[in-house]
């Protein structure tokens, strides 16, 4: 029989599969008191697969999950890649208005859900043919008791290694969200980049303080199990909390953003004061840490080798700067990442010398297939030859290191997460008395950016932004809603095509 071209197909289950059997009695997750062996994890992840095959489910059938950080996440994962069924992470922070839309996009078939969350989806319940429960004894199908009744043999199904593992809805220009489509292949390729960098591997010691629900937290934690490490669960962020489970648990090495690292800058007990002899690195992504607060992490972790990250859910990680020019190179995000090939150009496709801006784009197997029933969208942000951009513009400097210097497309990063003014903007031109309204980020020490609205009121009309906030408060996240509300006194600035300039609406706020 002749082989398969390439061998073995990647698989996302693959790595919760392998060391079950050869590590089976390590610890593969810490959550609070209780831990998961290896074996227990790949026993429970075989059940979750029999459980969704045995609720008449075919493989490529869509798996909403909607929880935050907890042991698990990790055994569902693997269970949705066993199964060869696509995995669609929901936000916990959503709205339900944001769950129903995603849902209904992605035509998921099953809900997972914590209890906690279910409020979120009283309305949209009845369009799953299953939910499973988590936390609950009286829903109809509580989690636990749904995997006590199936088999634990790992069903073994097969998959193509470019079949969609996971689709995660980020929000476009638009402002409606759209499904990148991620691969068995560009997630397990992401894991294996991400273990080298990061310092992952079998008897290492890890966390997981991002959320799982997005592409960068999902990954990072992920990798841990997918390569044989240790991984400490921290359910959500409390700066106290993390320092004392950085010590308590050994952990090695971590990945943040920096409203991580202010949030720590600002309690009374410094990091210092913490046994974290064992910790060795710490990633950072979402933006360059600024000077300020990147000379108090090398002074809050001197023994510590600090990474900054760049990338995006379409492309994954992009580009690094390693701790070998984090002093010399603040503000750079770095290098090309592992497989990875960037162009910047300028608007007719040139390349751009050093200093000048160009957009940048990137090519490596991370990359997402394309956008969820958008090819639109995809041919937008792609190129003939396979690179993708989100939009960025960046300089280079003379030695080719690179450096953000706007987003093309208006993207505001607060917290670590991505916000899109227009999906803000559209529900603000709702409320009465409102003629238009620009929403921008502002520099914010602590947050990175804060979210800004600028309306400008109809003519006689005045506007309430109390009530206006009220308004647009039940509609979003909370963390997309304005930390700032601004009256316009003048119209918005414009360009000779008519668009507002919003370079312009931020110089004016700070």
């Amino acid at each position: 029989m002749a082989l398969n071209h390439g061998g073995a197909p990647l698989n996302m289950a693959n790595g919760v599969r392998e060391f079950a059997h050869s590590i089976p009695q390590q610890i593969a997750v810490i959550d609070g008191s209780e831990t998961l062996t290896y074996a227990e994890l790949g026993e429970r992840s075989s059940r979750v697969a029999q459980a969704l095959l045995a609720a008449g489910l075919k493989p490529s059938a869509r798996i909403a999950v909607l929880m935050g950080n907890r042991m698990e996440y990790f055994e569902v994962a693997a269970g949705i890649a066993k199964s060869g069924m696509t995995m669609v992470p929901l936000n916990t922070r959503s709205v339900e208005r944001e769950i129903e839309y995603i849902v209904e996009r992605s035509k998921c078939e099953v809900l997972i859900v914590a209890e906690k969350y279910v409020g979120l989806t009283t309305e949209i319940q009845k369009s799953f043919k299953v939910v499973w429960t988590l936390d609950s004894n009286s829903a109809d199908n509580p989690y636990e008791a749904v995997l006590a009744e199936v088999d634990a043999t790992d069903p073994m199904v097969y998959i193509d290694e470019n079949d969609t593992f996971m689709i995660m809805f980020t929000s476009g220009t638009t402002g409606k969200p759209k499904g990148v489509m991620l691969s068995h292949r560009a997630r397990a390729l992401t894991c294996y980049s991400t273990a080298l960098d990061y310092g992952i591997g079998p008897g290492r010691r890890t966390m997981a303080v991002a959320p799982m629900y997005h592409g960068a937290g999902f990954s990072f934690a992920y990798t841990a199990v997918f390569c044989g490490a240790t991984i400490s669960v921290l359910r959500s962020w409390d700066p106290t909390e993390f320092l004392s489970l950085a010590e308590r648990d050994r952990i090695q090495t971590v990945f943040l953003v920096p409203t991580h690292a202010q949030t720590m800058r600002a309690l009374d007990k410094s990091p210092r004061e913490y046994d974290l002899s064992q910790l060795e690195t710490l990633y950072f992504n979402a933006a360059a840490l600024p000077k300020v607060l990147k000379e108090w992490v090398f002074e809050a972790f001197p023994q510590v080798g600090v990474y900054e990250l760049y990338g995006s859910t379409e492309a994954s990680v992009v580009t690094v700067l390693r701790p070998a020019d984090a002093l010399r190179k603040i503000g750079s995000v770095g290098h090309a990442w592992f497989m990875t090939e960037v162009r910047v150009v300028d608007e007719e496709g040139n390349p751009v010398k050093p200093g000048e801006p160009g957009e940048l784009f990137s090519r490596s197997p991370h990359l997402m297939t394309g956008y969820l029933d958008d090819p639109e969208s995809t041919q937008a942000c792609t190129t003939p030859d396979g690179f993708v951009t989100a939009g960025d513009v960046v300089i280079l400097d003379d030695e080719g290191f690179i450096y953000i210097v706007d987003r093309k497309k208006d993207m505001i990063v607060t917290g670590g997460v991505n916000v899109y003014p227009r999906e803000i903007e559209e529900i603000v031109a709702t409320f009465p008395g409102v003629h238009e309204v620009a929403v921008v980020g502002v520099p914010d020490e602590k947050w990175g950016e804060a979210i800004v609205a600028v309306v400008v009121a109809r003519p006689g009309a005045e506007i309430d932004l109390a009530a206006l906030a009220q308004h647009v408060e039940p509609q979003l996240s909370d963390y997309k809603h304005p930390r700032r509300w601004e009256i316009a006194l003048s119209p918005l600035p414009r360009n000779a095509g008519g668009k507002v300039v919003k370079r312009e609406v931020v110089s004016q706020l700070i």
